[in-house]
């Protein structure tokens, strides 16, 4: 089989449901002392996606759901906020109900929205690892699918309704760095975790992120100034190479890995960035 997808979870990975704001929030957790490294997971898939990373990883790490997304809840309060500012205050809330205090972390997609935060208590991050992430970065158009179905009124909401595991299967072609398809474990995992209806929270999202919000919302990263590695799959076709290298060069102390025949999910089609990524992550108990 190809690339090396791994789907369900080992003994050492443990999982639970913790009440945060009155959502119930799905956590995925290795054990281990001192700091954690902390995964946050993209659209339209869940914490699912960090099971290889989760399953190497020498110290603790945590990887949860956001709400709406995988198992966690999707609350539909009235109030409930679900936009790029709204994910990322929860996503500083799951830290501290968790007690995260100094941490690493690893963002891919829109787990970026965990950056946000990030960047107003920046002595609190130890080690940064941004992957195919969202740029909140000046001069970004989003990709068609978001600019012709899921940030127009009506036409994503219709298009959520009727999208079927098919669609989705030869849509994965187009994030994928190889021929064919993402592999089938991935397609499943990431189907029968996906949002139900229209997918409010998702299309909230994205309508909450216009090109000039991406940018104000990185305002401060030249703030963070600890060790990064951005890794990007040169053949994304939703987000540029440019803006992996645009990370690379704003960010203090980064340095760039581009993934040759590698999409979206550069570590499905180059299981090697797996290892590379929890390299890098190692150091960060060597001194350096």
């Amino acid at each position: 089989m190809r690339r090396g997808y791994v789907s369900a979870p080992v003994a050492r990975i443990e999982e639970r449901y913790v009440d945060v704001d009155d959502v119930g929030v799905f956590v995925r957790e290795v054990p281990g002392e001192g700091p954690p490294t902390v995964f946050a997971h993209g659209n339209p898939t869940h914490s699912g996606d960090w099971l290889p990373f989760l399953e190497r990883i020498d110290g603790p790490a945590i990887a949860f759901d956001m709400p709406g997304w995988g198992s966690s809840e999707a609350p539909r309060r009235r109030g409930f906020d679900y936009t790029m500012a709204g994910q990322a205050r929860f996503f500083a809330r799951c830290l501290a109900f968790l007690g995260v205090a100094e941490y690493a972390l690893v963002a891919h997609d829109w787990g970026v929205v965990s950056l946000i935060g990030a960047q107003e208590t920046p002595e609190r991050l130890s080690r940064l690892v941004l992957i195919n992430a969202v740029p909140l970065l000046p001069g970004y158009r989003w990709h068609w699918v978001a600019r012709r179905l899921w940030r127009v009124p009506i036409v994503g909401e219709l298009a959520n309704l009727t999208t079927t595991k098919t669609a989705s299967r030869l849509i994965s072609r187009q994030a994928s760095g190889t021929p064919g398809p993402l592999p089938e474990e991935f397609i499943e995992s990431a189907w029968k975790a996906r949002g139900s209806g229209v997918w409010r929270p998702m299309l909230t999202l994205y309508r909450s992120a216009d090109p000039e919000d991406l940018a104000a919302a990185g305002g401060n990263l030249d703030a963070l100034a600890c060790p990064a590695l951005v890794v990007w799959g040169a053949d994304d076709p939703y987000l540029p190479i440019r803006f992996g290298r645009a990370y690379a060069e704003r960010l203090a102390d980064a340095e760039l890995l581009e993934v040759r025949a590698a999409g979206h999910w550069p570590w499905v089609d180059q299981p090697a960035v797996i290892e590379r990524t929890l390299e890098f992550l190692r150091r960060d108990g060597e001194g350096g």
